[in-house]
């Protein structure tokens, strides 16, 4: 049975994240200094002390997020770990599609650094402050909440952002849209409808003016085929294909991350263990209430590194 990769999205990150990867594999702490020197600055003075506040802007977290799970892919590696050798497959959650590609050659730690600094800042400046919004909507089917969505839009933008699985969806677009969907969610059923503390309406239409701006920074990275194939968010689908990569980060700019339906094709192609590699547990815990058959470790911290290199061998 096969072995598959995912990598963290925004959400996770934490200060202090990936210190004790820096401190006891130099292989980890020279990610850091990678990434410090292509964003020309001490972003991981950022990372390790903090402020919150300041590491949770999407222009810092985007970036930070990949810095520590290319850390500890590094300190996997640094004792021997192929990932060509013992992983079939590779994913990401939103911004750690671009970690999963990093760690599998796909672009450079520098560059991936470069284009998440690039995607964040776009991201964020796409939609004016306070236009946009996210909900997260908990315990209603998904037809429920597409057909709250269409109902709330009347010929704004409301749309599902993210499955990502366990009864959880979220849904993104004009404030005002967003505010109607979520009510009509509750009154359909809904466990729970919660207004998130975003500060963008993510993977939805609203993201045109960055997905364009990504597509032309895309297009001025070298790239490489990724030693393992990448499962995308937007299609659900194996690549090996640069081009055709490129083209999937640029759709999932304005699309939905389709997070449940890549942990079911990991449990439908021979998946039988997922590794979250980089900061926290959230996709774990999502991965565990989408298929309670594929097991799960996690690869954040030096401990972590030590107990995977011995169970993967």
């Amino acid at each position: 049975m096969a072995v598959a990769f995912t990598f963290p999205g925004q959400g996770s990150q934490a200060v202090g994240m990936g210190k004790d990867l820096a401190d006891q594999f130099p292989e980890a702490r020279r990610v850091f200094e990678e990434v410090d020197a292509a964003l020309g600055e001490k972003l991981s003075k950022l990372i390790w002390e903090g402020p919150e506040e300041t590491l949770t802007l999407t222009a810092n977290a985007q970036p930070a997020l990949m810095a520590v799970s290319l850390a500890a892919m590094r300190a996997l590696e640094a004792r021997g770990f192929s990932l060509k050798d013992k992983v079939a497959y590779v994913a990401g959650h939103s911004l750690g599609e671009y970690s999963a590609l990093a760690a599998a050659g796909f672009v450079s730690v520098g560059d991936a650094a470069r284009l998440l600094r690039t995607r964040g800042n776009a991201m964020q400046a796409a939609v004016p402050a306070g236009e946009g919004a996210m909900a997260a909507i908990i315990g209603l089917e998904h037809a429920d909440v597409e057909a709250a969505c269409a109902e709330a839009a009347e010929g704004s933008v409301c749309q599902v952002a993210n499955d990502n699985g366990g009864g959880q969806l979220v849904i993104s677009g004009a404030k005002a849209a967003v505010e109607l969907a979520a009510k009509l969610c509750t009154e359909k059923g809904a466990k729970r409808a919660l207004m998130l503390q975003v500060s963008a309406p993510f993977h939805s239409a609203l993201m045109a003016p960055a997905a364009d701006i990504m597509r032309e920074a895309l297009a001025g990275v070298a790239k490489q085929a990724p030693v393992v194939p990448v499962v995308s968010n937007v299609t659900v689908t194996p690549t090996s294909d640069p081009d055709e990569i490129a083209r999937r980060l640029v759709q999932q700019v304005t699309g939905r991350v389709r997070w449940r339906e890549t942990v079911e094709w990991f449990g439908a192609n021979g998946v039988s263990t997922l590794y979250e590699v980089g900061a926290g547990k959230v996709l774990s815990g999502l991965a565990r209430r989408i298929n309670r058959d594929i097991a799960t470790g996690a690869v954040g911290t030096a401990a972590e590194v030590e107990a995977a290199l011995a169970a993967l061998g």
